[in-house]
């Protein structure tokens, strides 16, 4: 087992989950209009969809990988060519951040279920797992779906745990994001630089 991929791993998926993006708005979103322990809820919904996502990758891409190692080399490319996109969408985007939009309350439930089929719809999720995961398998001897659903959990730990600190944080999030016009132009090179050092290095791993 390589610890070092599996930590690689892990701070990558960090600096993934602090762009800003439609679900760590949205729970910021719920923080602000509802309260805190909205906003953790809405994290929970949104983490537990990513088990689907895995669950699709995991099977599909150990396939892959039982037929052809060359195969598998190609998905690795694929998955790099899409993130190193991703850099050049980010990049040409004039995106700007907004706080002003209004979230309706919902009971806990509802809220819950809200945020599962926000992740559990979104096909760019899957599409996006498909580019990352393949490229942090971290062991030779362990079973190939066994260390997508370990990424997979991990990568949930890290969201609800930076999702759950946006909740708490959420009155000081908005204020700064207010008070600072030019963050959502300046955030887009943080993005470029993250998919481009990930692309990086999942065709060289």
């Amino acid at each position: 087992m390589n610890y070092e991929i599996l930590i690689s791993f892990i701070g990558a998926s960090m600096l993934l989950t602090l762009m800003p993006g439609p679900d760590i708005l949205y729970v910021l979103m719920q923080s602000i209009t509802n309260g805190k322990k909205y906003g953790i809820v809405t994290a929970f919904g949104l983490v537990s969809g990513v088990i689907i996502h895995t669950t699709l990758v995991a099977f599909g891409v150990s396939a892959i990988i039982k037929h052809s190692e060359n195969l598998f080399l190609g998905l690795k490319v694929v998955g790099a060519l899409y993130l190193l996109f991703l850099a050049y969408k980010s990049l040409v985007s004039k995106e700007v951040i907004h706080l002003d939009k209004k979230v309706s309350s919902i009971n806990m439930f509802k809220l819950y279920r809200r945020g599962f089929l926000m992740n559990v719809i979104n096909p760019k999720v899957s599409i996006f797992f498909l580019a990352f995961f393949p490229g942090f398998l971290y062991s030779s001897t362990q079973n190939t779906i066994i260390q997508f659903y370990v990424l997979g959990i991990l990568f949930m730990l890290q969201a609800f745990i930076i999702f759950t600190l946006v909740s708490i944080l959420s009155g000081q999030f908005s204020s700064y994001l207010n008070s600072h016009k030019s963050f959502s132009k300046n955030i887009k090179w943080f993005k470029v630089i993250v998919f481009i050092a990930i692309a990086i290095f999942i065709l060289f791993s």
